[in-house]
């Protein structure tokens, strides 16, 4: 099988640089930085020990942001590279680490033997970590052929993905018998990832769990703070089509009550916006985009987030989350972030993909199911009677619960540095 798929790599190689040049008309690649997944790279590596992470998308790229403050401080690690696929998780990853010299982020390039062997060759990684489900086979076998040591953290498979595996058996066997270290997010994918033949397994839990030291700030800007005021305030975040019109069911019945209701959507993908700000509209919303600032007024009945890593932000304010991909068949979303900065998390009945976080968070009475617009009301109405979301508690129990993963996850990684 891997014969077939390297086969088939060469042959998208003529066409790769047309590939891209489409995807970068189309704006989803960097109109200047997309020949890195060329590899046409103008940094130079430097001499030292250079740590390599891969990371898909922006929360993968936030989950290793305390491994990778631990390694700046280590003095043996030289250099840390970071990679990445999409475009939104660069621009959030820049954000976090722009003032660092031993931090280089590059796109992954693509997994094209040409391309592949061109970038191993000038960053010569002394260790490779892969994060969540990032499987390439070209770049896997080219970096055991150099005996680099690979590891995969904070694995996750769903089921989905883990029947899809499956139907390669032999393929799947030899992939991920490369791997001298997994770490996994959850006990699902300890299962997995045995039945898929991966042989060093070891699971702490989650690490977007773990907090990080950066001094990132997580504040509104006051000019929004000024704009929003003293209203009641709620959030729905990742949510994915169809759920935008659920959220307005429920900011309508809201706004019986509490006529300065103002509820703020952050969709799962910001290039659906302007087509959630229409449909919004047509139901009498008043509907502001976060980058459009002038326009937010005290009659702004949605503020629709329009840009990539604000979350924290809004979490900050807003201490009661609908969480989506959850009352449609996706799995849910991760609900770590909110729950770590003391918000109350509602959610659809679709939650499979984070089932075993989200018994943690309901363990602590902080998670709760909801099936439709007035069992979410409801629930609103309530929290909003109460005076002041206090869950210091809450919050403690999971930095500590962090905390003893991130130590764990950095022990395991600190042996194959300290070889």
């Amino acid at each position: 099988m891997y014969f077939w798929y390297k086969f088939l790599t060469y042959l998208f190689y003529p066409f790769s640089k047309v590939y891209l040049l489409y995807r970068k008309l189309s704006e989803k690649e960097h109109p200047i930085r997309y020949k890195e997944k060329l590899s046409d790279i103008n940094i130079d590596r430097d001499n030292g020990f250079l740590v390599w992470f891969h990371v898909a998308s922006v929360g993968e790229g936030l989950s290793i942001l305390p491994l990778v403050e631990n390694f700046k401080n280590d003095k043996k690690v030289d250099k840390i590279l970071i990679t990445t696929i999409t475009l939104s998780a660069a621009e959030v990853l820049q954000k976090r680490l722009i003032e660092n010299e031993k931090v280089i982020h590059q796109f992954l390039p693509l997994d094209i033997p040409i391309f592949v062997k061109k970038f191993l060759n000038h960053w010569s990684p002394n260790l490779a970590i892969f994060v969540d489900s990032e499987i390439w086979p070209n770049i896997i076998f080219a970096i055991k052929e150099r005996s680099v040591p690979l590891l995969l953290i904070n694995a996750r498979i769903t089921k989905k993905t883990f029947k899809k595996w499956q139907l390669l058996k032999n393929f799947s066997k030899k992939i991920f018998q490369q791997f001298d270290l997994c770490i996994v997010a959850n006990k699902e994918t300890e299962i997995y990832l045995k039945t898929l033949g991966a042989g060093n397994i070891k699971n702490y839990g989650n690490l977007k769990f773990a907090n990080t030291e950066t001094k990132t700030n997580n504040s509104l800007d006051i000019k929004y703070l000024n704009k929003i005021g003293s209203r009641k305030i709620w959030c729905a975040a990742s949510t994915h089509p169809s759920e935008e019109i659920f959220c307005a069911r429920t900011h309508l019945m809201l706004k019986k009550k509490y006529n300065d209701i103002l509820t703020i959507i952050i969709p799962r993908h910001i290039d659906r916006t302007e087509r959630i700000k229409d449909e919004l509209e047509k139901l009498n919303l008043k509907t502001c985009l976060y980058s459009k600032f002038d326009e937010i007024n005290i009659k702004t009945d949605i503020l629709l987030i329009d840009a990539y890593g604000e979350s924290s932000k809004i979490f900050n304010i807003a201490k009661y989350v609908f969480l989506g991909g959850s009352l449609i068949k996706h799995g849910g979303q991760n609900p770590i972030e909110p729950s770590r900065l003391g918000c109350k998390i509602f959610h659809g009945p679709n939650i499979d993909n984070f089932f075993e976080i989200y018994e943690y968070l309901k363990s602590l009475k902080i998670a709760y199911q909801i099936y439709n617009s007035e069992e979410l009301n409801r629930s609103l109405v309530e929290e909003f009677k109460l005076e002041k979301v206090d869950n210091n508690q809450v919050i403690e129990k999971i930095d500590n619960y962090g905390k003893n993963i991130m130590n764990n996850v950095i022990n395991d990684l600190k042996k194959y540095i300290n070889i």
